[in-house]
């Protein structure tokens, strides 16, 4: 979480994945989303939520245009928001300072995919290439 001095207004940042790092989805598989895989998704309508919920939106990108942006780095999918004047929004933001919600996720599409699977491990899926992003969620319990 940052502070914008001029503005006054607490912002929000963090990552919604991070490229090379698996994850383990239940205890059904392990994913992981490779470098270039989500090159393609900048531009799509994307909603910032609350562990996933449409009652809870927090920003949306509207294609670039909006008030939640999206990057790329090294690292990963990177978002940024400005804190809502809303009550939710606020009380989330003052959790996210706590230590109490530091976690993120997403819901996506896929467009191209790898299984790896070995004798005695959970299979890996990789995820080569997004097709693309609903949402990106700060979460209370991510998956």
């Amino acid at each position: 979480r940052a502070f914008d001095k001029e503005t006054e207004a607490a912002a929000v940042e963090g990552y919604a994945f991070k490229f090379n790092s698996a994850t383990t989805i239940g205890d059904h598989f392990r994913e992981e989303i490779l470098p270039g895989a989500a090159d393609d998704i900048l531009n799509d309508d994307v909603r910032a939520l609350f562990n996933h919920d449409p009652n809870f939106v927090l920003a949306r990108s509207n294609k670039g245009e909006g008030t939640l942006q999206l990057s790329i780095d090294d690292i990963g999918l990177k978002y940024r928001y400005e804190t809502p004047d809303t009550t939710f929004a606020k009380d989330l933001a003052e959790n996210i300072r706590l230590g109490n919600v530091s976690q993120s996720s997403f819901a996506f599409n896929i467009e191209e995919q790898n299984w790896i699977e070995r004798d005695g491990e959970v299979p890996l899926r990789q995820i080569t290439k997004l097709k693309s992003l609903f949402d990106l969620s700060l979460e209370t319990y991510p998956f």
